[in-house]
């Protein structure tokens, strides 16, 4: 496949997009197509990898609808025009959030019948393939038909992409009766309970790190705060590990005995493993990195991207909304 990577955007560009670019090539043997300024890049990267000139970048605090219209040749807006064109199967990018979804919808288009895209990640999970959840920040607010139509398009996307046969799906809510929640949730819920999706009702707050579901829906609110938070949480429980595990000799020498099994975890709950959020609902296959993503991020985000667009997801979500889904 050919897949067309934004080489300027994120907090570690162009070095470690190049260099997770180079490492996805070698492993699996897709073109990579490095779009951003030649002279940052190099006009010969290697083998498999091809530079397309773009000679703008959106930073991350531009307004995002606004800057997809004033920077045209940005490394964002010429990776989609070449999505749109047929010249890339898929778009990797770690730049800005608010750009990527911006110029997803100018540029490509909603997929018929869907009114919201909305960004998907995975949370980590005891059984290894982690929870589907979305949205993550695109639309702040949802009515229970987004609702709906973004826990058809994760089913999907979980079972063609991530390979979990009939996914359960959950309703992110305060509580697991049918009647908790705000006006939004609790008209969602016969919907999805009638939708023919594998539905499992409400899902607490506490619940959600044991990843009880294989997608798990709310709105991009309240996801995004979520996600931010575990993110944080993360950071601030190994931070506290540390500062116990070094505290005296006798938590050293504990600490080195659990060395392995620390980092097993570590690696376990490290995003750069999982790739990459795709932006479901629009005509094409976009996955979005971590802004501060590193080559291993990179490398994961093109392996799912090219599993992504050989999965037919869009043409499936299409005809699954057009079909008369629960939205």
């Amino acid at each position: 496949m050919r897949i067309a990577v934004d080489a300027m955007g994120g907090d570690h560009a162009p070095g470690d997009i190049v260099e997770g670019s180079r490492q996805a090539v070698a492993a699996y043997g897709h073109t990579v197509l490095l779009v951003g300024r030649p002279e940052a890049l190099g006009r010969e990267p290697g083998e498999g990898l091809e530079v397309v000139p773009a000679s703008e970048v959106i930073e991350f605090d531009e307004a995002p609808a606004m800057a997809i219209r004033k920077k045209k040749d940005s490394s964002i807006a010429v990776g989609l025009r070449l999505l749109k064109e047929g010249r890339a199967d898929a778009l990797v990018s770690a730049g800005s959030t608010g750009a990527l979804m911006a110029g997803g919808l100018l540029m490509l288009g909603r997929l018929p019948g869907i009114e919201r895209p909305a960004l998907a990640g995975i949370m980590p999970g005891a059984g290894g393939r982690g929870m589907l959840m979305l949205d993550l920040g695109a639309h702040t607010d949802a009515g229970p038909e987004h609702l709906c139509q973004w826990a058809i398009m994760g089913s999907i996307y979980a079972e063609k992409v991530m390979g979990i046969p009939s996914p359960r799906v959950g309703l992110a809510n305060i509580g697991t009766e049918p009647s908790k929640g705000n006006e939004a949730v609790k008209a969602a819920y016969p919907r999805l309970a009638a939708s023919g999706l594998n539905f499992a009702g409400n899902v607490e707050g506490r619940d959600i790190p044991a990843c009880p579901v294989d997608v798990l829906v709310w709105d991009g609110f309240v996801g995004n705060i979520v996600l931010k938070y575990t993110e944080g949480l993360a950071t601030s429980l190994f931070g506290l590990m540390k500062e116990e595990f070094t505290r005296g000799l006798v938590s050293r020498v504990g600490a080195l005995m659990l060395l392995g099994a620390i980092q097993r975890v570590k690696a376990r709950l490290d995003y750069s493993e999982h790739g990459g959020a795709p932006l479901l609902g629009i005509r094409g296959a976009v996955i979005k990195c971590h802004g501060s993503s590193r080559a291993l991020a990179i490398k994961n985000g093109i392996r799912v991207a090219a599993g992504f667009a050989a999965a037919g997801v869009n043409q499936l979500i299409a005809g699954s909304v057009g079909e008369g889904g629960p939205a």
